[in-house]
């Protein structure tokens, strides 16, 4: 789209997303961020119309952003590299969820009412069956 693949490398040690690697990856940052930051402090108008031009902003670079990170070029070592990171941190959200739900079920109990947060259980959930359906879809290819 606007952003090009050879400006970027993947981030490998803080989070997710892309890290600029020559000067035109800065700049394309630059252009990307400093107009929310500018349109939000100058305009005046109407808070919707204020919300609506960020959102589409937005929308364009987490696409496009989405867009370079499928166009960077990786050799199969790095591929294996950032699947098992990948895997990692996945484990350690599912257990810090878990907590999660643990700790609100105990605590809720206590108090007398069951009462858990159900997006923590949607998320859990929800990834079971991404990895049920994942695993089928791998089966069936082999």
């Amino acid at each position: 789209m606007l952003g090009k693949p050879d400006w970027f490398q993947s981030r490998k040690y803080t989070g997710w997303g892309l890290t600029p690697k020559t000067w035109q990856g800065w700049a394309y940052l630059a252009v990307m961020v400093v107009p929310v930051f500018a349109f939000n402090w100058l305009y005046r108008g109407p808070g919707e119309i204020r919300i609506a031009a960020i959102g589409i902003w937005a929308l364009i670079f987490v696409l496009d952003t989405l867009d370079i990170m499928a166009r960077l070029k990786k050799d199969e070592r790095e591929t294996m590299h950032e699947a098992i990171a990948e895997r990692n941190a996945a484990w350690f959200m599912v257990l810090v969820l878990a907590i999660g739900i643990a700790y609100q079920a105990a605590s809720s109990a206590v108090r007398g009412m069951f009462a858990v947060d159900p997006f923590i259980i949607a998320a859990l959930f929800g990834a079971m069956i991404i990895k049920m359906a994942t695993n089928i879809c791998l089966e069936r290819k082999n």
